[in-house]
């Protein structure tokens, strides 16, 4: 039996603001939308993969999220890591640096954290 990965799910609480960040910072774009009845979810994507970012934007949860301690993320591998760490060091986005391990996290505007790696050579 085969089981393929299609999506991660992040409940935010501004969807437009962390739309502007994905975008921004991982160029990351919507490719499709379900407008429900008090919610509202965004699959994120770009041309690398078929797995999506499922952003949920629920009516009845304005308060942040508890994330608990973090101990989740996702990782994205950067084609340029010099030019990424640039990018993020700009938006103030990056929360702790691996310098041994040379990757580095970024959080979100809701506190989730993403791992950016250099791209396998």
């Amino acid at each position: 039996m085969k089981f393929k990965m299609v999506h991660e799910n992040y409940n935010v609480t501004d969807l437009a603001k962390s739309m502007a960040f994905y975008e921004k910072a991982l160029g990351l774009t919507e490719k499709s939308r379900i407008n429900g009845d008090g919610f509202i979810i965004v699959y994120l994507g770009n041309e690398t993969t078929d797995f999506e970012l499922e952003l949920t934007w629920l009516e009845e949860h304005p308060q942040p999220y508890n994330l608990g301690e973090c101990e989740f993320h996702l990782a994205f591998e950067a084609e340029d890591f010099d030019a990424a760490h640039k990018l993020h060091e700009e938006m103030g986005c990056i929360c702790f640096e691996n310098h041994d391990m040379g990757i580095y996290f970024i959080n979100d505007p809701d506190g989730y954290w993403l791992e950016v790696v250099p791209a396998k050579k």
